[in-house]
């Protein structure tokens, strides 16, 4: 791996708004970024019709529900729902602080993918705070399994992730994406993959509360004849895994800092992404915080140094 790893913390350099709806709630919803100190890490900051406001550090410990999205926060009424797609883009352009304030219950789901939020984030710029960065280094594997499913962290000289999915659709089938992680790979290989679903599945989940913003303008839609509804067809021949891969990375940004390793799953999804962060985090002889050896820009991976850091536990909230 020669790639090397940014070894300052960021923020964004001017703030910047989005407007959409949310995919489950179908409301209207806007979010803006705003620049933050070092040390700050992503804070989520819902706004109420009140003033108040409920905010969450994007970290493992804040974590509630994973079923159908990532949530941060246990309580329904307070809670910010469907984080993974912006965590996506905030991980693989390297923020490390920014306030993400929002005035609804969920991101909105723009066109599906994290692309309309990395042109957003690379249009208002990044600039370096001048503090130097902590990544969480893998030193063994560390495994979960559920069923027929699994996912593993491994160490590895770099960021890493290797996806596989498993459908019982023809048009789906078995699918893998496996590749380093950087900036540049996120927005041209994984940024524009969809969210996607089943129309057999769509009333059950109306019923239920969800999806009620869900279109052909977010989502990859498959009809019950196995065929794409959508009339563009896909962005990606593989699109499934590919975005698949692009929640992985925004449900593993739930660390609270980036990780030199290798991230493998199969058939995984938010809960099994939320349970392997998990699984890492508690077993302290599995990882290593590390900075760069100097005040350089960019650092090779393998080039990164241990330091003394007890208190460098952002994922405990």
């Amino acid at each position: 791996m020669t790639l090397g790893l940014l070894g300052f913390q960021t923020t964004i350099a001017t703030p910047v708004t989005l407007s959409g709806i949310g995919v489950h709630s179908g409301s209207p919803v806007s979010i803006t970024f705003q620049p933050a100190e070092a040390g700050t890490g992503v804070v989520f900051s819902r706004q109420f019709a009140d003033g108040s406001t409920a905010e969450y550090r994007a970290v493992s410990s804040n974590v509630g529900n994973t079923d159908l999205c990532t949530v941060l926060g246990a309580s329904l009424t307070r809670a910010v729902a469907t984080i993974e797609h912006v965590m996506a883009a905030l991980y693989a352009l390297g923020l490390d602080n920014v306030v993400v304030e929002v005035d609804g219950a969920e991101m909105p789901i723009m066109d599906g993918s994290s692309f309309p939020f990395i042109e957003a984030i690379e249009q208002a710029g990044i600039v370096n705070l001048g503090e130097k960065r902590r990544y969480i280094r893998v030193l063994k594997p560390v495994r979960i399994d559920s069923g027929a499913s699994w996912s593993e962290f491994r160490p590895y000289d770099g960021t890493r992730f290797e996806v596989e999915i498993d459908f019982d659709s023809p048009l789906i089938g078995r699918q893998s994406w496996q590749g380093d992680l950087t900036a540049q790979v996120f927005r041209d290989q994984l940024s524009r993959a969809r969210t996607f679903g089943f129309m057999r599945d769509v009333e059950r989940l109306w019923a239920a509360g969800f999806a009620l913003g869900s279109s052909l303008e977010n989502s990859v839609v498959i009809s019950d004849d196995d065929t794409v509804v959508n009339v563009e067809g896909l962005r990606y021949a593989d699109e499934f895994v590919r975005h698949k891969t692009l929640d992985a990375v925004g449900d593993l940004a739930l660390a609270g800092a980036q990780f030199i390793g290798c991230y493998r799953s199969y058939r995984g999804g938010h809960k099994m992404n939320a349970n392997a962060l998990k699984a890492l985090l508690s077993d302290r002889s599995a990882y290593e915080v590390v900075e760069a050896p100097m005040r350089s820009q960019r650092v090779r991976a393998r080039e990164f140094v241990a330091v003394s850091a007890a208190e460098f536990a952002p994922w405990a909230g």
